[in-house]
């Protein structure tokens, strides 16, 4: 007699075929078996006709000729040509007359004036304590000799922060009030921001040349992204309630962006102003190798030079800029909204009226007792003590030491058995091979969409024939975001941990995430020397407060509920943080590694003063000899790579909480 076997609920098949279809219901294994299916077709075939470790000169486009061509063009045009003499030279006059106009003013100011001017603003914004700040950082500057070119950094800065807002503001309008102009302006918004600001310069230097127009143009450009992002966002996150009662009342669409949309964003727009003026700041630094001048510049011949003491003096004053610019603008922007506090008579206007009696009464008695700029009796020299120290640090830590070694040594080290390794072991693979490691590791935390972004962007390094170079970049970057990481995940575990530890740390991070990208090579090259182990330590030190920030905010973010679950089940601190913090926390997690590799990257690149090598070697090379061509070519692998790094390590959501 037939027996009927009804089929059992949730079993899919046989048994041997179970553990085959609960793998393939992970969207993970179903992209590498795909991918693996691709490349089972396309890598024998590709092999078979470009074989090798190196990208195979078949496929390689040869632009230094055009592009040199492109160069001798512009140059022989300059004096000539209708677009140079009536747009791109009257641009460049307008921005040589207004820095200089600035300049002018710093000057007539006085010393004293300029820093009464700092010292009011901050007292206005934050209170006394950051007015005192503002005060002593600008005397620190005169007593270091470095007042005139703080004062020309402070000219390339207003003139920079102002067009870039300015541009900002416009393109925040206009993504912030059109949906379709919001989606076609958000990736690229994405994509300049991940760009080394390295790749900037050679667009502009071929343009306008090496000079101050080039300069400012390049920090405009590199500048003006957080304004429009941050102003788009304050626009289409105003208040629906307060829309409706507005349009409610008649008004019109000027009357609801001027009486509603603009007041609702102010600390978005705050906050744009903020990151514009840090990112101002760190490319008016870096844009000295394409004749900035200013701090920068004395930083860029100190380190030419490896005078490390010229290169300390000069650098305090960056940073000293950079907390003051920080500071002050960040409490300007907590202040929005809130209550005013303190006398009546210090409130509102009569408050601006006396900071303006203040200000004027010290300019005109700097100004008879003869302080137009620092007095040269009131300098103290540092460069010589600082050198003296360092040479010390040359004798005595750099070998030699005993059982833990010197700083030489771990640079040796760690170039010798990590960066030389990786170095060798990417240059030797065979191209195809890194295109599928890239492909999977994209798809695998993003989409197919961003899978093929980071191939064809790695794929264009190789066409344009500077792979080799590009592996040995890729390399310190590999090498210097494991080290990030490995440090930075485990201190923010600590910070998420302990409250008191947090505390002690935060204010570390707000003073290192102020510094720009160029001063941290100044104390790697004291301790380690220069090379490409030093970039990484510079690369390593920056990127840090990014990863313990995101980190810690995650780890922190991870549901109560969740905690209290594993808690009252007897889990160890441990079993916690493996078993619930990490994986609930891993959007987090992803985007700290974004950001990790982003920040590595930029200063890898910089780090090519100081002996780096790979891409930004050819780019420092090209500025140097003249050749823009071959630093063109390097510039855009920077931006292929910038793009592929950013794609690999990008979360599928990554949109949505960056945005937030």
């Amino acid at each position: 007699m037939a027996t009927a076997h009804a089929a059992t609920p949730g079993v899919a098949g046989p048994p041997g075929r179970r553990p085959l279809l609960t793998l393939l219901r992970r969207p993970t294994a179903v992209k590498l078996l795909a991918l693996a299916l691709i490349a089972a077709v396309a890598v024998p075939v590709v092999h078979a006709r470009w074989s090798g470790a190196p990208w195979p000169g078949a496929l390689t486009v040869d632009l230094t000729a055009p592009l040199g061509e492109v160069n001798d063009w512009i140059i022989a045009n300059r004096d000539s040509h209708p677009l140079f003499l009536y747009f791109l030279g009257h641009l460049s006059n307008a921005v040589v007359l207004s820095v200089r106009g600035v300049y002018l003013l710093l000057l007539a100011l006085g010393w004293a004036g300029v820093t009464a001017v700092a010292a009011v603003m901050a007292w206005r914004a934050a209170g006394s304590r950051l007015a005192l700040t503002a005060a002593v950082s600008f005397v620190v500057c005169g007593l270091l000799g470095m007042w005139v070119p703080t004062m020309q950094t402070l000219a390339l800065m207003v003139v920079a922060v102002l067009a870039s807002v300015a541009l900002g503001v416009l393109l925040g309008l206009a993504a912030g009030l059109s949906d379709r102009t919001f989606r076609a302006l958000r990736p690229v918004l994405d994509t300049m921001q991940v760009l080394p600001a390295f790749a900037y310069l050679l667009p502009v230097a071929l343009v306008f040349g090496i000079g101050v127009p080039g300069a400012v143009l390049a920090t405009v450009v590199y500048a003006a992204p957080p304004m429009a992002r941050l102003t788009a966002l304050g626009l289409r996150g105003a208040d629906p309630g307060v829309m409706e009662a507005v349009s409610s009342l008649g008004a019109t669409g000027r009357q609801r962006l001027l009486t509603a949309r603009l007041p609702l964003a102010r600390k978005e727009l705050l906050l744009g102003l903020n990151q514009t003026i840090m990112m101002a700041l760190s490319m008016a630094v870096i844009a000295s190798v394409i004749g900035a001048g200013g701090l920068g510049d004395r930083v860029y011949q100190a380190l030419s030079s490896v005078d490390v003491g010229a290169a300390l003096a000069a650098g305090i004053p960056i940073v000293l800029l950079a907390v003051v610019l920080d500071r002050t603008t960040e409490a300007a922007g907590r202040r929005v909204g809130a209550e005013p506090t303190g006398p009546a008579v210090l409130r509102g206007a009569r408050g601006w009226g006396l900071a303006a009696v203040i200000v004027a009464a010290v300019v005109v008695v700097g100004r008879f007792t003869g302080g137009r700029i620092w007095p040269e009796g009131a300098i103290v020299a540092v460069a010589g003590p600082v050198n003296t120290a360092k040479e010390w640090m040359v004798d005595h830590l750099y070998t030699g030491v005993p059982v833990i070694g010197g700083t030489a040594d771990w640079a040796a080290h760690f170039t010798n058995w990590i960066l030389n390794p990786l170095r060798s072991g990417l240059q030797g693979l065979p191209w195809w091979s890194v295109l599928l490691i890239v492909a999977a590791l994209a798809w695998t935390i993003g989409t197919w969409r961003t899978a093929l972004t980071a191939v064809l962007a790695l794929a264009a390094i190789g066409v344009l024939g500077v792979w080799e170079p590009s592996m040995d970049t890729l390399s310190q970057v590999v090498a210097a975001v494991a080290v990030t990481l490995v440090i930075g995940f485990a201190t923010a575990v600590g910070a998420a941990r302990s409250e008191r530890f947090e505390r002690l740390l935060r204010p570390v991070l707000d003073v290192f995430q102020t510094m720009p990208q160029f001063v941290y090579l100044i104390p790697v090259v004291a301790l380690f020397g220069v090379g490409r182990a030093p970039a990484a330590a510079a690369a390593v030190v920056y990127a840090l407060p990014a990863v313990i920030r995101i980190t810690t905010q995650g780890l922190r973010g991870v549901d109560p509920a969740a905690m209290e679950c594993a808690r009252s089940l007897g889990a160890t601190r441990g079993q916690q943080l493996r078993q619930v913090q990490l994986p609930l926390a891993r959007p987090a997690l992803l985007l700290a590694v974004n950001q990790g590799v982003v920040l590595v990257l930029a200063v890898v690149i910089i780090g090519a003063l100081v002996g780096s090598g790979g891409l930004g070697y050819l780019v420092v090379l090209g500025l140097a000899q003249g050749d823009l061509a071959t630093g063109l070519v390097a510039g855009a692998a920077i931006v292929c790579l910038g793009l592929m790094l950013d794609r690999v390590t990008q979360p599928t959501t990554r949109t949505a909480r960056k945005e937030s």
